[in-house]
């Protein structure tokens, strides 16, 4: 991976397994972190713990998943007042395990929602500052199931 000195990135889901590893690499290569999740006490612990040692200033945005508007609102407010992002990762955790057939229709609007909608807002939120500053990275994580069926992972 190159040095991402002077690249911010914008990463989801990122106070606990994949998205706080891929927080930890982005800093450790001098990118500029803004971590989202819902617990600030979390977010809070995990930007002080990010590498600084590029001189990077690191933050956070506490907003639930589940709520689209209020991602949008929260990020769309934050952007208007930093710097262009160069680097969106759109993570967010799964929806709750079982079979297909005992999921509700719920259950598969909440996880389009989470996974499909935030990450579009977000794209569109964040592209044109990418698009200004002539360099941009979009990566989604998501299961494994959306290229194969996963026993137990029907919503998935």
């Amino acid at each position: 991976m190159s040095d991402l000195k002077g690249k911010r990135a914008l990463i989801g889901g990122s106070t606990q397994g994949i998205g706080k590893a891929v927080a930890e690499l982005l800093a450790d290569r001098g990118a500029e972190v803004t971590l989202i999740a819902r617990n600030p006490e979390t977010l809070a612990q995990v930007a002080a713990s990010l590498s600084a040692d590029h001189g990077q200033q690191h933050d956070f945005i506490v907003v639930d998943y589940h709520d689209t508007a209020a991602v949008k609102e929260a990020v769309a407010s934050h952007v208007a007042q930093s710097n262009p992002y160069h680097i969106l990762v759109n993570n967010t955790g799964g929806p709750p395990g079982g079979p297909i057939t005992q999921a509700t229709s719920e259950a598969f609007l909440a996880a389009f929602n989470a996974h499909l909608v935030n990450n579009h807002q977000l794209a569109q939120l964040l592209v044109p500052g990418m698009e200004a500053e002539g360099y941009g990275r979009i990566i989604n994580l998501i299961s494994t199931s959306v290229k194969a069926p996963l026993k137990g992972l029907g919503v998935s």
